[in-house]
């Protein structure tokens, strides 16, 4: 008999909504407390929001990317980061360097001659390292891609708000962009309070993490809407109850494989995709929590119709298999 891991039990009677003024006011103060962050500490804008310029170094000799930050921190005067750039084309006497400088001037760029002194100076511990490439954002450039930052994710929160609204209901859409402001606000809050640095990259993980938990919402929506219809006569509260609890296996197994495919990336990944992987793992663990708490506690507020195609008041005798179903308190 083959082995089948199970992280839930396939019939659950958890009562989801047992705390639901708890989780709800929760998230009202972690949301306020992230734009409070915002305000106070504001974001570790990198050098894509921030204007700098990237310097691409190639040496035949391995190379420590501590040696490297000892001998440029004397000359530099803007922001300093060094990674070390891996890919599997690279021959064995190949070895990249990434050195992003912060903004030193308006034009967001360096002289020559600040480019040939970080030169000398990492040709002082390794003879053989040149600068492949010298890329440079300045300012305006920079802050135009804030905008396009702003301008994405709220295009992406409007077009999913239209598509839940014409797939279900209003009450749906509100709470779905509602669970999905609190996972972004929650992400840039934690961003801001420890301070980890913010770049395009970022603005990546947080589009994919509004799919992400717009998926999980939406199959829960899914099978509320059938339930609805199902059960004319069971009270709203039940019926989401009994959805939740239909869906809560898919819910943790999605979650818990996402996890275990992001947490590796996060140890092992390196520092040039480290903040991308942390939000990523933060946002699907909020993402998590807003479906299953967030999302559905806006909709019970709202109110739902019940029946899209007869009479929402069952006729005299009708009676639900399920309409006495009992849900245990949530651990």
């Amino acid at each position: 008999m083959a082995f089948r891991l199970k992280l839930v039990p396939d019939v659950t009677h958890i009562n989801f909504f047992r705390w639901r003024s708890l989780t709800t006011g929760s998230s009202v103060v972690l949301m306020i407390a992230s734009v409070i962050l915002l305000l106070t500490m504001g974001l570790n804008f990198g050098i894509d929001f921030r204007g700098g310029t990237t310097i691409r170094a190639e040496s035949s000799n391995a190379f420590d990317v501590g040696d490297y930050r000892a001998a440029l921190e004397p000359v530099v005067e803007g922001d300093l980061s060094i990674t070390e750039v891996f890919d599997p084309t690279f021959g064995p006497d190949r070895h990249v360097a990434q050195v992003r400088i912060g903004l030193t001037d308006e034009a967001g760029s360096i002289t020559p001659e600040q480019l040939n002194e970080y030169q000398a100076a990492l040709q002082e511990i390794d003879p053989a390292v040149t600068f492949a490439a010298v890329e440079s954002v300045g300012p305006k450039v920079s802050g135009e891609l804030i905008m396009t930052a702003i301008y994405a994710v709220t295009a992406a929160t409007i077009g999913i708000l239209l598509y839940i609204w014409l797939r279900f209901e209003w009450q749906f859409a509100v709470g779905g962009v509602i669970a999905l402001v609190h996972d972004v606000l929650l992400t840039l809050g934690i961003f801001s309070l420890f301070q980890l640095r913010f770049d395009l990259t970022t603005i990546a993980a947080l589009l994919t993490i509004l799919g992400y938990s717009i998926n999980d919402t939406v199959v829960v929506f899914d099978r509320l809407r059938e339930n609805l219809m199902k059960f004319k006569t069971m009270p709203l509260i039940d019926v989401m109850n009994l959805t939740v609890n239909e869906t809560l296996s898919r819910t943790v197994m999605t979650g818990v494989t996402t996890i275990l495919a992001l947490a590796p990336l996060l140890v092992l990944g390196g520092d040039v995709i480290r903040n991308f992987v942390f939000a990523m793992l933060w946002g699907v663990i909020v993402g998590v929590y807003s479906t299953v708490y967030l999302a559905k506690n806006v909709v019970l507020m709202l109110g739902v119709k019940r029946d899209w195609s007869k009479p929402e008041k069952a006729a005299p005798g009708e009676k639900d298999d399920l309409a006495g179903t009992p849900f245990q308190d949530a651990p």
